[in-house]
């Protein structure tokens, strides 16, 4: 995971603001809403719907193993599945939409 932070461009690090990343083996029952597979999950509210007064609890991203682990026992796709859905989770922080991410490519990492 760390590998897939620092790959991002420095202007997404520098405006990445009051968010967690951590990982779970499993999504948790009522994080799988829709069903299917689940890797990521961004939980919060995203900068482009924050007031500028307003305190925010740490938004948070799930990155989570065991899902990822069943799509490859390669190493080296399991960090390429990690790094896709970390971006994919970041982007929902910056407020892009799942629609547009599928638009540019995006779409399929949660």
């Amino acid at each position: 995971m760390r590998n897939a932070l620092n790959e991002l461009p420095a202007e997404f690090h520098e405006r990445i603001r009051n968010l967690e990343i951590v990982i779970e083996d499993e999504p948790a029952p009522e994080q799988v809403a829709g069903g299917g597979t689940l890797l990521g999950l961004y939980e919060g509210v995203p900068l482009t719907a924050r007031g500028a007064q307003e305190p925010y609890l740490p938004d948070r991203i799930c990155i989570f193993r065991r899902p990822i682990e069943r799509m490859s026992a390669s190493p080296r796709r399991q960090a390429a599945i990690v790094r896709d859905t970390v971006v994919h989770e970041i982007a929902h922080h910056f407020g892009i939409s799942d629609a547009r991410l599928s638009e540019l490519g995006l779409g399929d990492a949660d």
